[in-house]
């Protein structure tokens, strides 16, 4: 267990671990993938931590013959995840695409906490991810001291996965520049990282493999080489197909952070997470759910993921300047903030879509009050 100190300020060490805001997966459902490991009697590939079988039940949630539930961390086709699996089983690394909200990093965490037992080996891609952060860099002072040699090297997670047989992950592939993502081709293809200035390799041991994602619709960034693409299986990973799986998966994961941050829980389902995916929905897809009402969409995704995000922060505020129970004033702005992205268009999208909509819907009576009062 790691431990943080600050002496000179006099504070007593603190469990990294106990304190966290967000556990790591394999810390945060531990009691699960222990369970799962202990009942899990299939084949399994080498240095994986349990069968594909036992990976998939963990990702979708089950029950195992001790009565121990397996909690369902992805919600969606269950063949997505067994394909997603599978692919890392072989020599080939996965590529999981989609539009933003789909839960692309928190299926690549999971996958890489139930195979490895780590989902640290990360590499989080940005415009400025130089190509040290993907191959390996140098300790300066040895080097200086010493000349190039192993010692210096200072490793990066994916040559640490390579060296010790786990899953390294690639956030945000897109977004890190070309001649960066193609440092990958040799490792994907041989298996292997050249060290030139030594002279030697480092070759992957059994059991690496790769998960990169990527967001379809980022605009001004990098597309993947032809000859990157080629070494990924893609699999795409595609928005709830009905409101009630969307409201499911809001109303868990507002659940797990609530917990973390000490807030009242919503009810499983509650009428204001209900709306929130309403609208998020109707205003993505550009039609009321009843099929009647053409609807203009803003410029913003509103994912799942911002549902998420809107229900979180209206239950700080319903704990916080309110009765702790979460109403319609407390997501209102929340909405706001999600849909008007572009104060021109996007203002006039939501106020026609509150008087044609809302205005009219039986029960929503509150809701509309309390999104004129912040859009005024």
């Amino acid at each position: 267990m790691i431990e943080t100190t600050s002496a000179a300020a006099g504070f007593a060490p603190v469990a990294a671990t106990e304190q966290a805001l967000r556990p790591h997966a394999e810390d945060a459902f531990a009691d699960e993938l222990a369970a799962l490991a202990a009942a899990d009697d299939r084949p399994r590939p080498a240095r994986w931590n349990m069968s594909p079988w036992a990976v998939a039940t963990y990702l979708l949630g089950g029950t195992l013959s001790d009565g121990t539930v397996i909690s369902p961390k992805y919600v969606g086709p269950r063949r997505i995840v067994e394909v997603a699996v599978t692919t890392l089983a072989t020599d080939r690394a996965l590529l999981l695409l989609g539009v933003p909200g789909t839960a692309k990093t928190w299926v690549s965490e999971h996958l890489a906490a139930a195979i490895s037992g780590d989902s640290t080996l990360l590499v989080q891609g940005t415009a400025g991810t130089p190509e040290e952060a993907i191959r390996y860099g140098w300790n300066y002072a040895q080097l200086l001291t010493n000349g190039p040699s192993r010692a210096a090297l200072v490793h990066s997670p994916l040559m640490r996965a390579m060296e010790e047989g786990r899953i390294a992950r690639v956030e945000e592939l897109t977004r890190i520049p070309a001649d960066v993502q193609d440092s990958l081709i040799t490792i994907l293809s041989e298996k292997t990282l050249p060290i030139p200035e030594l002279g030697t390799e480092t070759q992957a041991v059994r059991g690496f493999n790769l998960i990169a994602t990527a967001n379809d619709r980022d605009r001004g960034v990098n597309d993947l080489s032809s000859a990157l693409r080629r070494r990924f299986n893609t699999v795409v990973l595609p928005l709830p197909a009905n409101a009630e799986d969307e409201v499911e998966i809001v109303s868990r994961r507002v659940d797990q952070l609530g917990r973390g941050l000490d807030l009242p829980a919503a009810p499983r389902g509650a009428d204001e997470i209900r709306r929130v995916v309403t609208v998020f929905r109707e205003l993505r897809s550009g039609t009321t759910e009843d099929g009647r009402t053409k609807l203009k969409s803003p410029s913003g995704t509103l994912s799942t993921a911002e549902a998420i995000s809107v229900v979180t922060n209206g239950l700080a505020l319903a704990a916080h300047f309110g009765d702790g129970v979460l109403r319609a004033s407390d997501v209102a702005a929340g909405i706001l903030g999600a849909v008007v992205r572009d104060p021109a268009a996007d203002r006039l999208i939501w106020q026609e879509y509150l008087e044609t909509v809302v205005r009219e819907r039986d029960g929503w009576k509150d809701f509309y009050r309390a999104c004129r009062e912040v859009s005024a």
